[in-house]
């Protein structure tokens, strides 16, 4: 089964082309522009230079966030088009659950920080037992004041908040460990690994259910113009 995995949640797209969890191959691209110019020119170099049509991609799956909001609704838009113009299953996973699969290290709370403005983060608590990865909290919207008074002991941290809030964690966890940059973004790999029991069982485009995970309330989202 083929497989093409997105991710436009953060400043970098990623792509990767699977047959089932191996990935074939994967990109990262760090853009200056929005995602909406050079989403589908990438997918399409990707494929081709794997000699691979769209038509024989067997289901998509795209990172639902949390992060940028325009990011977010271009790369949903673009995997409902696949499913449209193919009939092909569409999965989302959170990107963040991508962030934590990151983290190798087993037994130890891994918490991925990513900056989400106005003196918030988005957050998450997860452990890995055996390689599996668990969530052990909500997806998290909140200061990092307050995400620490959920922290107990040794913790892994990443994602992009650590460029604002490393110090402030460090003060607040003289246990806590934290991760080089290169593993802070969420890899489509990752999206397609966590989802691949999901696609197995999808059986065509539910496009419904390709919603963006907005955690800030309605009322303070970008609004469409």
């Amino acid at each position: 089964m083929k497989i093409l995995g997105i991710d436009t949640s953060s400043k970098f797209l990623n792509i990767a082309l699977a047959e089932d969890s191996d990935i074939i191959k994967e990109e990262s691209f760090l853009l200056d522009r929005t995602h909406s110019s050079e989403l589908v020119p990438k997918i399409k170099e990707l494929l081709k230079r794997s000699r691979v049509l769209v038509k024989k991609i067997d289901a998509f799956v795209i990172g639902l966030g949390p992060g940028s909001f325009t990011g977010l609704r271009i790369g949903v838009s673009a995997v409902k088009g696949f499913g449209i113009a193919t009939g092909k299953p569409c999965i989302g996973v959170a990107s963040i659950d991508a962030i934590a699969l990151n983290a190798v290290k087993d037994g130890v709370a891994i918490i991925p920080v990513i900056d989400a403005k106005r003196e918030q983060v988005y957050a998450a608590i997860y452990c890995k037992k055996g390689g599996r990865l668990e969530r052990k909290t909500e997806y998290l919207l909140l200061s990092v004041e307050k995400l620490m008074k959920k922290v107990k002991g040794r913790a892994v941290f990443l994602g992009d908040g650590l460029v604002l809030y490393k110090d402030k964690i460090k003060s607040l966890n003289k246990e806590a460990v934290f991760l080089e940059d290169k593993y802070w973004y969420p890899c489509a790999g990752n999206l397609i690994k966590l989802g691949l029991s999901k696609i197995k069982k999808a059986k065509k485009p539910d496009l419904a259910k390709l919603v963006p995970l907005y955690l800030y309330p309605e009322d303070c989202q970008v609004k469409k113009p």
